[in-house]
């Protein structure tokens, strides 16, 4: 068995949506006629699908008080609520914790393939408690597994996510590799690797992607996806566009929230939520191996003690450090910790090709072209390095390449990206700005991850991209940034 540690992230149109719909209570003015206004616009929209009939499984909670919210993310909307979807899966499990007494919001992901007992039907995929019984029998599984008392469950179609994505105006992406697939077996996607603007089609085909991929790097990409979407939409985007959000919101979910009085203790929560970080509980256990040819299945397991741990954890509103998951086994890397080696090789000579090819491609003049001199070991460049125009808001187009490279056999991937275009989002707010030799770096952070260190010249700005999994660590990410040279 292979350890696994989900990065928690959740789907991004949920995440969104939600978040937009809460948001909208925010919006809402300085009177209570208005604030009463708003409040009967979400009821309505809840109200355009049928009512999720959960059987009296859902807990009650008095004004004010925390709240546990199962957001279920399926590819099709169950026919009826009671017991069956008619074949429908429950892509995403996210449980979401609302606190007044905490400074955050806490989010767990159950992993799709995680080995449970389903009520009445014996030890399957927890996602199979879907496919038999709809979000009750769901509802039923993760409160058996848990222990813990949910207030509200919320069911959201991925058949919005295009709407979604193009109604707060497509979101820049830093495409961490090529995304590619035409057989039948996945659905169809051509993606280049470089920062990029994404919608609708596009960005469903990238958070979705399976092919060469496990469920914890694709988790983590839709976690990274989510990030740069509330980077540059934030709260008074969100607010701005409502109104269209609010109509798909409604046409693609379903809820037992249906009166006036449960979607206000909603908004007391959600007020006090919107300017709260969000704290990722790490899904921890390990990965069976299966196989096919046997009919063996693969899953995650974790043991009933370490569930509960997460569970307090997720109470507690505790961020899990580290990076988004495991991918190889943690011994070995402690002991290199232990020893001070970063795990780095010379590639001077392989990054100087890359340059060189970018150049021949189109690159340099205005956009100079840094080459990486450090690499982890036994990466390699996956190929030569895209170059490219990246097209802003406005229309004005701006010249960029990628370099990318791949890491161990699991298939990790990280970059060097230039551009042209001084101010993109991706590059809002940085955390910290720090001086070495005569360069001043840009670190930006989630949590006690480095995701980017970047650079800027007088024509262009320069960055070094973390995996999706976050697994390089700061002190590799800033000497692979600082061994950056220029052509």
């Amino acid at each position: 068995m292979t350890p696994y540690r989900d990065g928690g992230g959740p789907g991004i149109f949920k995440r969104l949506l939600i978040g937009a719909a809460l948001l909208i209570f925010a919006s809402a003015g300085a009177t209570a006629v208005a604030a009463f206004r708003e409040v009967d616009r979400v009821v309505n929209a809840l109200k355009l699908q049928p009512e999720l009939k959960l059987g009296g499984e859902l807990a009650q909670s008095d004004p004010g008080k925390p709240q546990t919210l199962m957001i279920l993310g399926s590819d099709r909307r169950p026919k009826h609520n009671r017991e069956g979807s008619a074949g429908a899966r429950s892509d995403t499990i996210i449980l979401m914790r609302l606190d007044p007494s905490k400074n955050a919001t806490a989010m767990m992901s159950l992993p799709r393939d995680l080995k449970v007992r389903i009520p009445g039907h014996g030890t399957d995929r927890i996602n199979t408690a879907y496919e038999i019984g709809g979000p009750r029998l769901t509802l039923r599984t993760v409160k058996r597994l848990t222990g813990l008392s949910i207030n509200h469950v919320i069911n959201i179609d991925f058949r919005g996510f295009y709407e979604g994505v193009n109604a707060i105006g497509c979101v820049y992406a830093d495409v961490d590799r090529r995304y590619y697939n035409s057989t039948a077996a996945f659905s169809y996607i051509n993606l280049p690797a470089g920062y990029q603007r994404l919608c609708g089609r596009q960005a469903l085909q990238y958070v979705r992607y399976r092919h060469e991929d496990t469920d914890l790097v694709r988790s983590a990409r839709q976690q990274d996806f989510l990030r740069q979407a509330k980077q540059q939409i934030g709260v008074g985007g969100l607010i701005s566009k409502r109104d269209r959000l609010l109509r798909i919101f409604g046409k693609y979910t379903t809820s037992d929230i249906r009166s006036r009085s449960e979607v206000l203790r909603l908004l007391k929560l959600a007020v006090f939520s919107v300017g709260q970080p969000i704290r990722e509980i790490h899904f921890e256990g390990q990965v069976t191996t299966g196989s096919e040819e046997q009919n063996i299945p693969s899953y995650v397991t974790a043991s009933n003690a370490t569930v509960q741990r997460l569970v307090r954890d997720f109470l507690g509103v505790k961020d899990t450090p580290g990076p988004r998951g495991e991918l190889t086994a943690r011994s070995r890397r402690r002991r290199r910790q232990r020893t001070g080696d970063l795990g780095l090789e010379r590639a001077g000579f392989a990054g100087k090709e890359q340059a060189i090819a970018a150049v021949r491609a189109g690159a340099g003049g205005k956009l100079p072209v840094y080459y990486p001199t450090l690499r982890t070991k036994r990466s390699l460049f996956t190929g030569p390095p895209r170059v490219y125009k990246v097209k802003e808001p406005r229309g004005r187009r701006y010249r960029a390449y990628r370099m990318v490279i791949k890491r161990g056999p699991a298939g990790e991937y990280y970059g060097l990206q230039g551009l042209t275009w001084k101010n993109p989002p991706i590059l809002d707010q940085p955390t910290e700005k720090r001086k070495i030799g005569r360069r001043t770096y840009e670190l930006h952070y989630d949590g006690d991850r480095l995701r980017l260190v970047a650079w800027r010249t007088r024509t262009a700005v320069y960055w070094v991209s973390n995996t999706l999994l976050q697994s390089l660590s700061a002190r590799r990410m800033l000497a692979i940034a600082r061994g950056a040279r220029r052509l």
